[in-house]
């Protein structure tokens, strides 16, 4: 097996919550030394819930392979400052003014290890008029509008996950592997900022062009596709939801012949993908009619034979034994303090690379080692 590409990197974070042990988590899975400082009692993350084996399912889902050290920053920085000096990333996401108060920030770091990659994740960006509020993941989908185009008519709703702190995670993790590449390549280490603001804004985009140019915001309509119709889950004879989505005029065809009614592929309030948005009620309708006629299996069976893309609506434990994870390997046994837990490889495969996908440390764990080091103990 080959070397895994990170080997000999190695990371300082001071982090909780999610998005920067998102970030370091996957750096550490492609082999860097990630030493993780958590405060006395730990990151705030190991008391969210206890329901993996005593565990919090999101602290092992973000910080396994990582070094636990154990520090109070105001007292034991000159630890902090020996640390840095041989590091090659530090990562921080404190809270507003935190990193300043401290010398953790860029600048200050910077100049004093000026091979260091700098990574600040915050909530609204270092500067600007919002750079001292506090913000979490469900602020941040509120204030990009995210939330106004989840739910039903009647109601707004938040998305499952942490979609703002993972998006926050995921480019924090490729602009550090971007900062790696630089410095490899010219010898300048630049810094890296992420706000989880911006990051949530990106993955806003289409809804905000669509909002800007088209004069009104995409609806909140459950399942379905605000732009694109028919695309969404209907309920069957059985009682089962199919989910489905026509993306081209072919589809549309074959669509129409499934619903038996082939003068509707004629009907010019469903000519275009535009028309069927303009007229969904009336599409939904003869929807309904054809679907009320057959159980979900027939329906997706019809559908499959078409070429037509659908689903049933899995529920989480339908995913958990989803085929495409157990037929195609995806699970590893990970450890956790006093036990062990299943957890996903990596969504990212590198030939020839298995992810080292390590323990998920206790807090301090590795306090004592980490200070003998430094000629600390």
């Amino acid at each position: 097996m080959n070397a895994l590409p990170l080997s000999g990197v190695t990371v300082v974070s001071v982090e909780q919550a999610v998005a920067a042990p998102f970030a370091t988590r996957q750096l550490a899975d492609l082999g860097a030394r990630v030493i993780k400082v958590e405060r006395p009692g730990g990151d705030f993350a190991r008391r969210y819930d206890t329901t993996v084996h005593g565990h919090s399912s999101y602290f092992v889902w973000l910080n396994r392979g990582k070094e636990s050290l154990t520090l109070d920053l105001k007292q034991d920085r000159p630890v902090l400052d020996r640390l840095l000096a041989k590091a090659d990333v530090f990562v921080q996401n404190l809270a507003p003014g935190a990193a300043t108060r401290l010398g953790l920030d860029t600048p200050t770091l910077q100049a004093e290890h000026p091979q260091l990659i700098p990574c600040a994740i915050s909530g609204y960006g270092s500067s600007g008029p919002w750079s001292n509020r506090k913000a979490y993941d469900l602020l941040i989908q509120c204030q990009t509008g995210l939330v106004s185009l989840t739910g039903t008519p009647e109601e707004s709703a938040r998305p499952g996950i942490s979609i703002a702190d993972i998006a926050g995670g995921m480019y924090a993790y490729s602009g550090i592997l971007t900062a790696l590449y630089v410095r490899a390549t010219t010898n300048v280490a630049r810094a890296v900022e992420v706000s989880l603001f911006d990051a949530l804004a990106e993955w806003m985009s289409q809804p905000a062009y669509y909002t800007r140019y088209g004069g009104s915001q995409p609806p909140r309509i459950g399942t379905h596709h605000a732009t694109v119709a028919p695309y969404g889950a209907y309920p069957a004879r059985d009682g089962k939801e199919v989910l489905f989505s026509i993306q081209n005029e072919r589809e549309w065809h074959a669509f129409c012949q499934f619903l038996g009614s082939p003068a509707t592929e004629q009907d010019p309030r469903f000519a275009t993908s535009a028309d069927r948005v303009a007229n969904r009620a009336e599409l939904d309708a003869l929807i309904a009619t054809r679907f009320a006629e057959l159980d979900s299996a027939d329906i997706m069976a019809a559908l499959d034979e078409a070429a037509i893309a659908n689903t049933n609506v899995n529920s989480v434990w339908d995913f958990l034994e989803h085929p495409v994870l157990t037929e195609r390997d995806r699970w590893r046994d990970v450890p956790i303090p006093d036990g062990t837990m299943r957890a996903l490889l990596p969504p990212v495969s590198l030939a020839g690379v298995e992810p080292a996908m390590a323990a998920v440390p206790a807090p301090g764990e590795h306090t004592e080692r980490i200070l003998k080091e430094l000629g600390l103990r």
